[in-house]
């Protein structure tokens, strides 16, 4: 039965100060680094006979601290592009256009110089389902937009209907029944150190 592992990474630098990183290249925090160690032993446990990660920094380092020695670094594992928004604190762009902002955590909306979610969803996922066609457990370290994406492709669950996952959290979707090709959700959003319901995107 194949299972796909996905983690977002640790608390980032911006995560922390509640900004919107995009595809901005932007640290863990110390906080973050704690949260990717905390999750280690719940990765290995899963025993993943392969592993792809986001090239972005905050990605690698996750790996790494999850015991990945060797991440594989993938561009097409990106967080989205959210173009003028990047960088800009959530509070002030909600402030001035709460309807986009909803719509855009929605995949309806596409900030100026921003990547549409239809062109996101596609680019992440196919490079996911070329990993997982060579592997049984499949460990994919990435960004919390991605994890979205993969949701609706995979298990048909809307963006809209999904929290923010939370920072070294861990996703699990299996192949079920074996064979089929059909994926459902096994678990959402775990993390050894609790649920975190408000996490930043």
């Amino acid at each position: 039965m194949k299972r796909l592992m996905i983690v977002r990474h640790g608390e980032s630098e911006w995560n922390a100060s509640r900004k919107l990183q995009g595809q901005a290249d932007i640290d863990l925090s110390e906080r973050g680094r704690q949260q990717a160690r905390a999750l280690r032993t719940t990765v290995e446990a899963l025993n993943p006979d392969a592993s792809i990660t986001s090239d972005l920094k905050r990605a690698v380092e996750t790996a790494k601290l999850l015991g990945i020695k060797t991440p594989l670094p993938n561009p097409a594992l990106r967080e989205i592009d959210v173009g003028a928004w990047t960088g800009r604190p959530i509070a002030d762009i909600r402030d001035e256009n709460a309807v986009g902002y909803q719509g855009w955590r929605s995949g309806t909306f596409t900030p100026d110089g921003g990547e549409h979610w239809n062109d996101f969803v596609s680019r992440t996922s196919a490079c996911v389902m070329d990993a997982l066609n060579t592997s049984e457990r499949l460990l994919v370290v990435c960004h919390g937009g991605v994890i979205r994406a993969l949701l609706e492709r995979l298990v048909d669950l809307s963006p809209r209907c999904i929290i923010p996952v939370g920072p070294a959290s861990l996703t699990v979707l299996a192949e079920r029944p074996a064979d089929s090709g059909s994926m459902r959700l096994e678990l959402f959003n775990y993390s050894p150190l609790g649920p975190v319901l408000d996490a930043p995107d």
